[in-house]
């Protein structure tokens, strides 16, 4: 067998080793080596950390879609995903700048990217009906600017204050799902949330925290994924209670007849203790008048010739 994996084409034999790097694939692959233990994990961490960036590539494109087949974001945080949004950002810059392997930070570039669309979407549609107004241009306008300055700011801070925001990334993870958390809660329902994506990120998280201490050993990104995790638990969680249920602003915003404020507390079904129905009597049919009794009690009758 091992003349056979010691012999593979050169295509295949160069992406095993741009994968998992020339020890563990001359140990694993052209020797047969199941006993290395160490390339074992460094392999499933590597195997992991590829499938979460392809993953990551299009985990949010469900929720894109929901967006715009509804041409709404209803039950969508603004403030969530302008957090979540920033801390992709330092955590896909903090791990480039610090060199680490793309394998384990890939997807905060592509969740980047995919949550700033969302973002902007959020922004648009709760205006619809004033899309060509001054005042939705203006604002998407200013949100595309502060997402270059902030890319370019980025970019560009040195690597100790670099870190410092990293380590800012724990409370922005937590800041960026309560918002949504608490909308959700307060709805009773999770609007145009995207299950997919829930589901998703609770997955990456997990594999996360292994490849993180497999092939980074960095604390403050170990604790990142750790409370994220927690957070969209906590999310997948509120997608399971609130299933099916709409948001229960669609109808108290609901206009029904022109009852006053008197009548709708009479008419409330949850109000009413007790309902009694009266039937009216069925009107007697008209006697006919060559029937009717005169006041002297001499009935009259048309003679017929």
């Amino acid at each position: 067998m091992t003349a056979i994996t010691q012999n593979l084409p050169w295509f295949i034999s160069d992406l095993g080793v741009s994968i998992i790097g020339q020890k563990c694939y001359t140990s694993l692959v052209e020797n047969l080596n199941v006993g290395d233990v160490d390339c074992l994990k460094y392999s499933l961490s590597k195997g992991l950390g590829l499938g979460i960036v392809v993953g990551g590539s299009i985990m949010k494109v469900p929720q894109l879609i929901l967006i715009l087949n509804a041409r709404s974001a209803r039950g969508l945080s603004l403030p969530a995903y302008v957090l979540e949004t920033l801390a992709y950002a330092i955590t896909a810059t903090y791990s480039y700048r610090n060199e680490f392997p793309f394998s384990t930070y890939g997807e905060n570039l592509f969740l980047t990217i995919q949550n700033t669309i969302i973002t902007l979407l959020i922004i648009y549609y709760p205006t619809a009906s004033l899309r060509k107004s001054q005042d939705v241009t203006s604002r998407l306008t200013a949100a595309a600017v502060a997402t270059a300055a902030l890319a370019a700011t980025l970019y560009i801070l040195p690597k100790d204050i670099l870190s410092f925001l990293q380590l800012a990334t724990l409370p922005l993870s937590l800041f960026s799902k309560l918002p949504q958390i608490t909308q959700n809660s307060r709805a009773r329902s999770t609007g145009q949330l995207s299950a997919f994506a829930v589901i998703s990120q609770i997955a990456g998280c997990l594999a996360r925290l292994f490849t993180t201490a497999t092939e980074v050993g960095d604390a403050i990104v170990t604790a990142g994924f750790a409370l994220a995790l927690v957070l969209n638990i906590v999310l997948g969680a509120q997608l399971w209670m609130y299933w099916g249920k709409e948001d229960k602003t669609d109808y108290e915003m609901t206009h029904i007849g022109s009852f006053s404020e008197k009548e709708k507390d009479q008419w409330v079904p949850e109000r009413q203790s007790k309902v009694d129905v009266v039937v009216a009597p069925t009107p007697k049919s008209p006697v006919p008048r060559h029937m009717t009794a005169s006041p002297s009690g001499r009935k009259w009758a048309r003679k017929v010739d």
